[in-house]
């Protein structure tokens, strides 16, 4: 699944029975909020207590972060920490039976941490090996496990059961903590520092995509909500949502013989794949690494 990327989960809805209640003149009302979103209590207050302190420490931190740290500086840091990321990028990749994509993340690793002096610089981009993004959660949902409800963790921000075992995954794919578990009280330290930076890092590349939530929400729980949900069903689908994978299979299965999609689900791919973008920057604002 490639890096930029966003899609969606969208929330389910049930069928309108207005006409069914008109002829019998029974009542009936709407799915409630804690049927579909069954932890909305708990979801909403951690939210809460997660924009407190980003808003009390990231942000302060970031802004700092970002006014003495020159631009070749930061892009170094995102570079370094990214590069470590792709060794659990290869990893989910094989285990998710992606055999010629493991091969390029591979060999992305491989470039960028010798060529690239230790992932520092992005070599592996100027001769066209893409970024890509995938993680444990994905690789569990590959794998058949269902995601469960949506589920706000404190200071990780939007997940579900499933998102939250794939955190654990990951975290043992990642060298570092090896590193800090059994290493010196002194490098222990060090790891923690460069954890510490890494965050850091992450919030201040998300500052100028902040204003997409605070000026293009009405509510914002559920903006981050659904941008979470389509942005993980993008990434988990490659780039498509499960909507245009049913919707090109039923095509496929009505159209025997004409292997070219209609204009009209063309289009609605299209619109989807955009709109998942757009959920995917706000994602990555809502969710601290």
């Amino acid at each position: 699944m490639n890096q930029n990327q966003a899609s969606p989960y969208k929330p389910l809805l049930l069928c309108s029975l207005t006409l069914a209640i008109a002829l019998t003149g029974c009542a009936t009302t709407s799915p409630t909020p804690e049927k579909t979103d069954p932890w909305i209590g708990w979801n909403k207050g951690t939210q809460s207590f997660n924009d407190n302190i980003d808003k009390a420490i990231l942000k302060p931190v970031a802004k700092g972060y970002q006014w003495i740290t020159p631009t070749f500086v930061n892009d170094g840091i995102t570079n370094f920490f990214s590069n470590i990321n792709d060794i659990g990028v290869t990893i989910n990749d094989l285990l998710q039976f992606k055999l010629n994509q493991t091969g390029m993340d591979a060999s992305r690793l491989l470039v960028n941490s010798t060529v690239g002096v230790a992932g520092f610089v992005d070599v592996a981009k100027l001769i066209d090996l893409p970024k890509h993004k995938e993680d444990f959660g994905q690789t569990l949902s590959v794998w058949g496990v269902p995601s469960g409800s949506y589920l706000v963790l404190p200071f990780l921000g939007p997940s579900n059961p499933r998102d939250a075992v794939g955190i654990v995954g990951d975290a043992l794919f990642n060298p570092l903590t090896y590193v800090s578990a059994f290493g010196t009280t002194a490098i222990s330290a060090a790891i923690a520092g460069s954890k510490a930076v890494d965050v850091v890092d992450k919030r201040e590349n998300l500052m100028t995509t902040e204003k997409i939530i605070d000026e293009g929400s009405v509510n914002r729980y559920d903006f981050i909500k659904n941008s979470y949900l389509q942005n993980r069903d993008f990434l988990i689908h490659d780039g498509n949502s499960s909507q245009d994978i049913d919707l090109l299979e039923d095509n496929s299965g009505t159209n025997t013989g004409n292997s070219t999609p209609s204009t009209q689900n063309q289009n609605s791919t299209d619109k989807s794949s955009t709109d998942s973008t757009k959920a995917k920057h706000t994602l990555e604002l809502t969710t601290p690494k």
